[in-house]
């Protein structure tokens, strides 16, 4: 895939805690040239990147970033509230100590919740797979598509590791038909980024692409 298609695919992201608006800016700017898919940004920028660039490109950020361990009504609270504040998509971590104690029930109670706080917004559920076993993955793929999420995706790109073809491929074998995928953490080169959407990725979480593309 031409590096072109490959860009439609990322989410230009920066969630750096030191990220400033200036920082912020020059992504939107950045994604608008490349045609990304979406900018990933802090929550307390999202109104003011919405402000500045307003129908231009979509705005995604996330909700109990990075470790999940809120309370689903924080996370509901911080999902209305990012919308409000005009984002587009949202990017929610799991309860992963939840999926520890075997508790799906409360896993995809939770994500049906941050769903119907979304409205007709998407939803992408990061569910930490470098933090997992093959069987917690399969089965939160499962939960995943019950809860009719948008979108499973592996990583925050702050634990121990990010995306890998393995698990893109795991993926594409157990969600529903309707649960898309996206790879994110350490999505470093085209060549990568081209094997993660021909294993089954549908957005690919990044900043490098972006700045590879630039430096042509």
């Amino acid at each position: 895939m031409d590096h072109a298609k490959l860009l439609n695919k990322v989410d230009h992201t920066l969630l750096a805690q030191g990220a400033t608006w200036e920082e912020i800016r020059q992504i939107c700017d950045d994604a608008i040239r490349f045609k990304t898919a979406s900018v990933c940004i802090p929550p307390s920028y999202v109104k003011q990147a919405k402000g500045y660039v307003g129908d231009k490109m979509k705005i995604c950020t996330v909700i109990g970033f990075p470790n999940g361990y809120n309370t689903t009504a924080v996370k509901e609270f911080e999902t209305r509230d990012a919308i409000a504040n005009g984002a587009d998509e949202i990017d929610m971590v799991i309860n992963i100590g939840w999926v520890k104690d075997g508790r799906y029930d409360l896993v995809e109670e939770e994500i049906r919740c941050i769903k119907a706080a979304c409205g007709d917004k998407i939803l992408k559920v990061i569910i930490e797979t470098c933090l997992l076993t093959n069987t917690e993955k399969i089965r939160m793929c499962e939960v995943v598509t019950a809860a009719k999420a948008d979108f499973i995706k592996t990583s925050t790109g702050f634990s121990k590791a990010g995306a890998t073809f393995d698990d893109i491929a795991l993926f594409a074998s157990h969600v529903g038909e309707n649960v898309q995928i996206k790879a994110a953490g350490g999505i470093s080169s085209f060549a990568d980024a081209d094997e993660f959407v021909k294993l089954g990725a549908d957005r690919l979480g990044t900043s490098r692409l972006v700045k590879i593309e630039k430096q042509q």
